[in-house]
Protein backbone atom coordinates (compact mmCIF):
# COMPACT_ATOMS: atom_id res chain seq x y z
CA UNK A 1 0.00 0.00 0.00
CA UNK A 2 1.22 3.53 -0.70
CA UNK A 3 0.01 5.25 2.48
CA UNK A 4 -2.70 7.36 0.86
CA UNK A 5 -5.96 7.99 2.75
CA UNK A 6 -7.77 5.95 0.08
CA UNK A 7 -5.92 2.88 1.39
CA UNK A 8 -7.04 3.34 5.00
CA UNK A 9 -10.14 1.06 4.86
CA UNK A 10 -8.12 -1.76 3.30
CA UNK A 11 -5.33 -1.36 5.85
CA UNK A 12 -7.88 -1.39 8.68
CA UNK A 13 -9.36 -4.61 7.32
CA UNK A 14 -5.91 -6.19 7.03
CA UNK A 15 -5.11 -5.13 10.59
CA UNK A 16 -8.32 -6.67 11.90
CA UNK A 17 -7.83 -9.89 9.95
CA UNK A 18 -4.27 -10.18 11.27
CA UNK A 19 -5.66 -10.43 14.81
CA UNK A 20 -7.39 -13.71 14.01
CA UNK A 21 -5.75 -16.97 15.18
CA UNK A 22 -3.53 -18.45 12.49
CA UNK A 23 -3.42 -15.25 10.44
CA UNK A 24 -0.39 -12.97 10.58
CA UNK A 25 -0.02 -9.70 8.66
CA UNK A 26 1.16 -11.45 5.48
CA UNK A 27 -1.65 -14.04 5.46
CA UNK A 28 -4.20 -11.33 6.28
CA UNK A 29 -2.97 -9.22 3.37
CA UNK A 30 -3.31 -12.15 0.95
CA UNK A 31 -6.81 -12.94 2.27
CA UNK A 32 -7.99 -9.35 1.89
CA UNK A 33 -6.57 -9.02 -1.63
CA UNK A 34 -8.34 -12.26 -2.60
CA UNK A 35 -11.63 -10.96 -1.21
CA UNK A 36 -11.26 -7.68 -3.09
CA UNK A 37 -10.58 -9.53 -6.34
CA UNK A 38 -13.58 -11.79 -5.78
CA UNK A 39 -15.89 -9.22 -4.24
CA UNK A 40 -19.24 -10.70 -5.33
CA UNK A 41 -18.27 -14.31 -4.58
CA UNK A 42 -16.44 -13.73 -1.28
CA UNK A 43 -16.52 -10.27 0.23
CA UNK A 44 -20.23 -9.47 -0.14
CA UNK A 45 -21.46 -12.81 1.34
CA UNK A 46 -18.79 -12.62 4.06
CA UNK A 47 -19.80 -9.12 5.12
CA UNK A 48 -23.46 -10.18 5.32
CA UNK A 49 -22.59 -13.30 7.31
CA UNK A 50 -20.49 -11.25 9.75
CA UNK A 51 -23.35 -8.82 10.35
CA UNK A 52 -25.83 -11.67 10.84
CA UNK A 53 -23.58 -13.48 13.33
CA UNK A 54 -22.86 -10.26 15.22
CA UNK A 55 -26.58 -9.52 15.53
CA UNK A 56 -27.94 -13.00 16.30
CA UNK A 57 -25.33 -15.25 17.94
CA UNK A 58 -25.04 -15.34 21.73
CA UNK A 59 -24.00 -17.70 24.51
CA UNK A 60 -26.40 -20.44 25.56
CA UNK A 61 -27.78 -19.52 28.98
CA UNK A 62 -27.41 -23.10 30.18
CA UNK A 63 -24.11 -24.48 28.90
CA UNK A 64 -22.17 -21.57 27.34
CA UNK A 65 -22.22 -22.94 23.79
CA UNK A 66 -22.98 -20.42 21.03
CA UNK A 67 -26.52 -20.24 19.75
CA UNK A 68 -28.97 -17.96 17.98
CA UNK A 69 -31.42 -18.31 20.86
CA UNK A 70 -31.26 -18.38 24.64
CA UNK A 71 -30.75 -22.15 24.69
CA UNK A 72 -28.63 -24.11 22.21
CA UNK A 73 -29.85 -27.13 20.24
CA UNK A 74 -27.82 -29.56 22.38
CA UNK A 75 -29.45 -28.40 25.60
CA UNK A 76 -32.88 -28.49 23.94
CA UNK A 77 -32.44 -32.06 22.68
CA UNK A 78 -34.25 -34.38 25.13
CA UNK A 79 -32.13 -37.31 23.93
CA UNK A 80 -29.04 -35.56 25.32
CA UNK A 81 -30.51 -35.48 28.85
CA UNK A 82 -28.83 -38.76 29.78
CA UNK A 83 -27.43 -37.72 33.16
CA UNK A 84 -23.99 -36.80 31.79
CA UNK A 85 -22.35 -33.38 31.58
CA UNK A 86 -19.03 -33.00 29.74
CA UNK A 87 -17.00 -30.04 31.00
CA UNK A 88 -14.84 -28.27 28.39
CA UNK A 89 -12.72 -25.15 28.41
CA UNK A 90 -14.08 -23.51 25.26
CA UNK A 91 -16.67 -23.77 22.51
CA UNK A 92 -13.86 -24.94 20.20
CA UNK A 93 -13.35 -27.92 22.52
CA UNK A 94 -17.10 -28.61 22.52
CA UNK A 95 -17.02 -28.69 18.72
CA UNK A 96 -14.00 -31.01 18.83
CA UNK A 97 -15.96 -33.43 21.03
CA UNK A 98 -18.97 -33.24 18.71
CA UNK A 99 -16.94 -33.91 15.54
CA UNK A 100 -16.33 -37.52 16.47
CA UNK A 101 -19.90 -38.20 17.58
CA UNK A 102 -18.72 -40.43 20.46
CA UNK A 103 -20.38 -38.32 23.17
CA UNK A 104 -24.17 -37.92 23.33
CA UNK A 105 -24.76 -36.06 26.58
CA UNK A 106 -24.77 -32.37 27.44
CA UNK A 107 -21.92 -29.90 27.89
CA UNK A 108 -20.72 -27.17 30.19
CA UNK A 109 -18.32 -24.58 28.75
CA UNK A 110 -16.15 -22.99 31.45
CA UNK A 111 -14.93 -20.09 29.33
CA UNK A 112 -11.30 -20.73 30.22
CA UNK A 113 -9.22 -22.40 32.90
CA UNK A 114 -7.80 -21.21 36.19
CA UNK A 115 -4.46 -19.46 35.80
CA UNK A 116 -2.57 -17.74 38.61
CA UNK A 117 -0.29 -15.97 36.10
CA UNK A 118 -3.24 -14.49 34.22
CA UNK A 119 -5.25 -13.75 37.37
CA UNK A 120 -8.06 -16.13 36.39
CA UNK A 121 -9.66 -17.67 39.45
CA UNK A 122 -12.66 -19.97 39.80
CA UNK A 123 -14.97 -17.00 40.38
CA UNK A 124 -14.36 -15.75 36.81
CA UNK A 125 -15.26 -19.12 35.26
CA UNK A 126 -18.61 -20.91 35.07
CA UNK A 127 -17.80 -23.35 37.88
CA UNK A 128 -20.56 -22.25 40.31
CA UNK A 129 -23.07 -22.66 37.44
CA UNK A 130 -21.82 -26.22 36.96
CA UNK A 131 -22.52 -27.17 40.57
CA UNK A 132 -26.04 -25.70 40.26
CA UNK A 133 -26.67 -27.71 37.07
CA UNK A 134 -25.48 -30.95 38.66
CA UNK A 135 -28.12 -30.55 41.35
CA UNK A 136 -30.91 -29.19 39.14
CA UNK A 137 -30.46 -31.78 36.38
CA UNK A 138 -29.82 -34.68 38.77
CA UNK A 139 -26.56 -35.36 36.97
CA UNK A 140 -25.03 -38.79 37.48
CA UNK A 141 -21.64 -38.22 35.86
CA UNK A 142 -19.47 -35.19 35.13
CA UNK A 143 -16.78 -35.84 32.52
CA UNK A 144 -13.82 -33.46 32.76
CA UNK A 145 -12.61 -33.01 29.18
CA UNK A 146 -10.13 -30.26 29.97
CA UNK A 147 -6.87 -29.82 28.11
CA UNK A 148 -3.91 -31.77 29.49
CA UNK A 149 -2.02 -28.63 30.50
CA UNK A 150 -1.00 -27.60 34.01
CA UNK A 151 -3.79 -25.01 34.20
CA UNK A 152 -6.29 -27.47 32.77
CA UNK A 153 -5.45 -30.13 35.31
CA UNK A 154 -5.43 -27.61 38.17
CA UNK A 155 -8.94 -26.57 37.13
CA UNK A 156 -10.02 -30.23 36.92
CA UNK A 157 -8.83 -30.89 40.48
CA UNK A 158 -10.63 -27.80 41.75
CA UNK A 159 -13.88 -28.85 40.07
CA UNK A 160 -13.56 -32.35 41.53
CA UNK A 161 -13.21 -30.87 45.01
CA UNK A 162 -16.24 -28.63 44.48
CA UNK A 163 -18.42 -31.49 43.23
CA UNK A 164 -17.33 -33.94 45.93
CA UNK A 165 -20.09 -33.07 48.42
CA UNK A 166 -22.75 -33.51 45.70
CA UNK A 167 -22.15 -37.24 45.36
CA UNK A 168 -21.81 -37.15 41.56
CA UNK A 169 -19.36 -39.41 39.73
CA UNK A 170 -16.49 -37.38 38.26
CA UNK A 171 -14.37 -38.82 35.45
CA UNK A 172 -11.68 -37.49 33.12
CA UNK A 173 -10.49 -38.35 29.63
CA UNK A 174 -8.00 -41.21 29.61
CA UNK A 175 -5.43 -42.51 27.15
CA UNK A 176 -4.69 -40.80 23.89
CA UNK A 177 -4.61 -37.21 25.17
CA UNK A 178 -0.93 -36.24 25.35
CA UNK A 179 0.44 -34.04 28.10
CA UNK A 180 0.05 -30.46 26.93
CA UNK A 181 -2.42 -31.55 24.27
CA UNK A 182 -5.44 -29.43 23.34
CA UNK A 183 -8.72 -31.05 22.29
CA UNK A 184 -9.24 -28.82 19.29
CA UNK A 185 -6.02 -30.14 17.68
CA UNK A 186 -6.64 -33.85 18.29
CA UNK A 187 -8.18 -36.16 15.71
CA UNK A 188 -11.67 -37.54 16.25
CA UNK A 189 -10.48 -41.10 16.88
CA UNK A 190 -8.13 -40.01 19.66
CA UNK A 191 -10.89 -38.05 21.39
CA UNK A 192 -13.31 -40.96 21.05
CA UNK A 193 -10.82 -43.44 22.52
CA UNK A 194 -10.04 -41.10 25.41
CA UNK A 195 -13.75 -40.70 26.12
CA UNK A 196 -14.49 -44.43 26.08
CA UNK A 197 -11.52 -45.21 28.35
CA UNK A 198 -12.20 -42.35 30.77
CA UNK A 199 -11.15 -42.87 34.37
CA UNK A 200 -12.88 -42.05 37.63
CA UNK A 201 -11.58 -39.00 39.47
CA UNK A 202 -14.16 -38.86 42.26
Amino acid sequence: MNGHDDDAPVERLIGLMARLPGLGPRSARRAVLTMIRKRSALMDPLSKALVEVAQTVRECDTCGNISTSGTCSICLDPARANGEICVVESVADLWAMERGGAYRGRYHVLGGVMSALDGIGPETLRIPDLAERVVAEQTQEVILALNATIDGQTTAHYISDQLGPLGVRVTSLAQGVPIGGELDYLDDGTIGAALIARKTVL
